[in-house]
């Protein structure tokens, strides 16, 4: 019997799944990324996440005709491997994925960054797929999947779509995983939100003098939104500086793809809706001076990056349904 197989290697999980041609999902399994201390660490999760999917599908890893994984970049597709990322320990410098998994399953590996296999994804399983469409990721770090015509944009050595990484903030006062400064996760994502709280205490100490949040101790993104949403009046502050950035990253998004559609997912957005889709949809309405686009929530959740993966294997990296 032949299967198909999806891998998502995210910055904090690592999942996989199994399925059929149909795309039914028959067997997955779930755990945290390790931290280390090389890339061979992170490499054996992969394999170990994808024999453990196969045996709840009931299948051999033998039996499975193509694999997808989907990853955390930037890649190296000529060896097919993560490597430098941004959003692990400084320890791991390579993480081979595409010649392991190979060895592995016998068949067909297909590497793609983390938000194309999103977008793929959205192509494949959701109802509405028009040619022009981004997935976009707004969770530890933030990417996009892009399809322009029809075509999946996926670049050279597979890093298109980087978005996270345009300059939106030309003073550059956060500086971003990768090492750079002025970019749009260094602001927005998950990881950095907490960062970027602190600097606008700075800005401002008698209006963080007043907050709840624990700005000199363990803060996370999840403490700002629940700040916000109970009324916190600087946590609000930060949120609206946080969408100013989210609405100009995606403004830029659309005048370079033209997207009729924009499926968001990742964590941040995922449990924090209102507090991050409606400003988005408000403010690019008023900076686009183009179509603007539906801006929706993915419907498949946190499925999305893994489902993605699948889809490129059974539809040989498309997405596109026969």
């Amino acid at each position: 019997m032949s299967v198909y197989a999806g891998v998502d290697l995210g910055a904090t999980s690592l999942r996989a799944v199994v399925a059929g041609p149909d795309g039914e999902v028959r067997g997955r399994s779930r755990r945290e990324t390790p931290r280390g201390p090389t890339g061979i660490d992170v490499t054996e999760a992969v394999l170990s996440v994808l024999r453990a999917a196969c045996d709840e599908a009931g299948v051999d890893p033998s039996d499975v005709r193509a694999v997808g994984i989907a990853s955390i970049g930037p890649l190296d597709l000529a060896a097919g491997a993560v490597v430098d990322p941004a959003n692990l320990p400084d320890s791991i410098d390579s993480i081979p994925l595409r010649g392991p998994v190979e060895q592995l399953v016998g068949g067909e590996v297909r590497l793609h960054n983390d938000a194309v296999a999103g977008v793929i994804g959205e192509r494949y399983y959701s109802d509405r797929t028009p040619d022009d469409m981004v997935y976009l990721t707004i969770s530890s770090g933030i990417g996009a999947g892009i399809t322009v015509d029809g075509h999946v944009l996926t670049g050279w050595d597979g890093n298109a779509g980087e978005v996270g990484h345009y300059v939106v903030d030309p003073r550059g006062r956060r500086t971003c995983g990768c090492g750079r400064d002025g970019h749009w996760e260094a602001y927005c994502s998950g990881d950095n939100i907490p960062g970027y709280a602190r600097l606008l205490a700075d800005d401002d100490p008698a209006a963080a003098e007043s907050s709840d949040l624990a700005l000199d101790g363990e803060l996370t993104a999840a403490d700002v939104f629940a700040s916000a949403e109970a009324g916190d009046p600087f946590a609000e502050h930060v949120l609206d500086q946080v969408a100013h950035w989210n609405a100009i990253g995606v403004t830029n998004v659309v005048h370079a793809f033209a997207p009729l559609v924009i499926h968001v997912g990742g964590s941040v957005a995922l449990h924090n809706p209102e507090q991050v889709l409606d400003p988005i949809r408000e403010r690019v309405s008023e900076m686009v001076m183009t179509n603007v686009p539906e801006i929706n929530r993915t419907e498949l959740g946190d499925e999305v990056v893994v489902r993605g993966a699948l889809a490129s294997a059974i539809t040989g990296g498309t997405g596109a349904r026969g």
